[in-house]
């Protein structure tokens, strides 16, 4: 059953509320019914509307596919640089960004095409630690830095503003035991290290956040046994085959609802979204 995003959640008076949401395509939602914006992939149902109509919030999706740390400060075609989105004004960001910066696609990519020739084996992993270094971990640990910046940047063009950092979800089962096809065409071996990589980025992410002054909402654990080897109707995160309307490999609308129950329950905890 697909949680609604105000379950557990105090209903709160943010009539007033200036939120601006920025990130990448996990808070766009490529795909997903209905497409607003073109030039970025973005749905009205992402998590960001979810949550801004939950909170009768005026809000500034600037969400953007393929969006970087570094894109932030930048135009992405036709779209201005989302950290203009902010002002002083603003009382509440969400943010997802870092898996572009790790190159995730096109890890997922890679494992996709090894798989073909050792389906039953770990011929990503093994390819991604050749040599005794984890180079997806390395990407990890070289863009934590960034992370802190994006963190600081909205502190210093929103100084009132509360940040959330918003992690990224369960794509592949929790218990590392895979479902090899042609629409998860993962080798047997790569589901547990894939798993892995995605819990380090937010575990980066999470600890970015904390150092940073920013709360970090997980959306890992809700979605867990709802990742792309799923049944449809159970499955949140699409497979690379995607039978409902979303990116491969990105949440359809049930998941941008789960991750917008996420960010409620995280904004009611900590007792609204404006500063004291």
């Amino acid at each position: 059953m697909m949680p609604s995003v105000s379950a557990n959640a105090a209903p709160q008076n943010t009539s007033s509320l200036d939120y601006v949401a920025l990130g990448d395509s996990y808070a766009a939602a490529p795909g997903v019914p209905e497409q607003i914006d073109p030039v970025c992939a973005r749905s009205s149902s992402n998590y960001p509307h979810l949550v801004g109509a939950q909170n009768k919030a005026h809000l500034t999706d600037v969400t953007c596919s393929g969006a970087t740390t570094a894109a932030l400060a930048v135009a992405q075609g036709a779209a201005p640089a989302q950290y203009d989105a902010l002002s002083r004004k603003t009382d509440l960001v969400t943010v997802s960004i870092g898996g572009n910066d790790i190159g995730f696609s096109a890890v997922l990519g890679r494992c996709a095409a090894l798989s073909a020739d050792a389906p039953s084996a770990s011929p990503c992993r093994d390819h991604f630690t050749q040599g005794g270094t984890d180079k997806v971990e390395q990407s990890i640990a070289a863009t934590a830095p960034k992370v802190s910046q994006v963190i600081a940047e909205i502190h210093r063009r929103a100084p009132r503003a509360r940040v959330f950092m918003v992690g990224y979800p369960s794509l592949f089962p929790d218990s590392g035991v895979g479902c090899t096809s042609p629409s998860v065409p993962i080798a047997a071996g790569d589901f547990a290290y894939l798993r892995d990589k995605t819990k380090s980025l937010n575990a980066m992410v999470a600890g970015r956040a904390k150092l940073g002054g920013a709360t970090y909402v997980d959306t890992y654990r809700p979605t867990i046994g709802h990742d792309m080897c799923r049944p449809v109707g159970e499955r949140w995160i699409e497979n690379l085959a995607a039978q409902k309307p979303a990116a491969p490999a990105h949440p359809n609308a049930q998941g941008e609802q789960a991750m917008a129950t996420a960010v409620y329950r995280a904004l009611s905890q900590c007792g609204g979204a404006h500063r004291a």
